[in-house]
């Protein structure tokens, strides 16, 4: 290794060793090859244990914070003229248990996508190349939200042909053309087919980066994690 190439190499180490004064003052290759590889790992591990945690049975469902409703329902349920109207008609159909079966199976079938999407996130993340990596490092869902704008696009492409083979298996499909032919107002609101697994795929992926973000958070605030550890040290936690 020549002089020049064994100083770099030395640099890189001491900023390893020495925390966030070092990272601060050599935001080059030590930043990528410490901080960086830390931040993807962690991401990682965020994405395997939400996923996991949401492909188990009701797991979207018993979450009020990340339930899939009905496309409409919940969002035009103040408005008004015929859209509100629909709003409220479909909420009041879901708590009086007309449309509840479909809401359950639709977020089934959101869960099933989740414990499917794990290699396609993890594809996604091993091809992120780290942008602002310290103003990623110090916001506690700082990796994850960089994976939402970089890569959210392709994920939801990716995951959409997952949600409409989890809507197809639960038997959701079968029952939105049962309620269609049993009311018009299914119709009337716009929900078809399509609708409804576009509809379902970005609620998902909604529900998907919230517990990534919860995750992430929890990983670097534990010192006994690799992660966690590595993080608190290159920063000078």
């Amino acid at each position: 290794m020549s002089g020049f190439g064994s100083h770099l190499a030395r640099r890189d180490a001491l900023a390893l060793l020495l925390g966030g004064a070092a990272v601060a003052a050599w935001p080059g290759r030590a930043l990528a090859a410490g901080l960086g590889a830390t931040l993807l790992d962690l991401l990682g591990n965020a994405s395997d244990r939400s996923l996991d945690r949401l492909a188990q049975p009701g797991a979207f469902y018993s979450d009020p914070a990340i339930r899939i409703g009905l496309p409409l329902v919940g969002h035009l349920g103040g408005g008004k003229g015929i859209a509100g109207a629909l709003g409220r008609v479909l909420d009041a159909g879901a708590k009086l248990g007309v449309t509840d079966n479909l809401v359950r199976r639709i977020n089934d079938a959101a869960g099933i996508a989740a414990g499917e999407a794990k290699p396609v996130f993890r594809a996604a993340i091993s091809r992120l190349t780290l942008a602002d990596v310290p103003g990623i490092a110090t916001q506690s869902d700082g990796a994850t939200q960089y994976l939402r704008r970089s890569a959210g696009t392709e994920l939801k492409g990716k995951l959409r042909p997952l949600v409409d083979k989890g809507l197809a298996q639960v038997g959701a499909y079968g029952q939105l053309a049962s309620l269609a032919k049993r009311t018009p107002l299914i119709a009337r609101a716009g929900i078809t087919p399509e609708r409804l697994g576009d509809s379902v795929t970005t609620q998902a992926m909604g529900g998907i980066f919230s517990y990534m973000g919860s995750e992430e958070g929890k990983l670097r605030a534990d010192p006994l994690k690799p992660a966690g550890a590595l993080l608190k040290s290159l920063l000078g936690g």
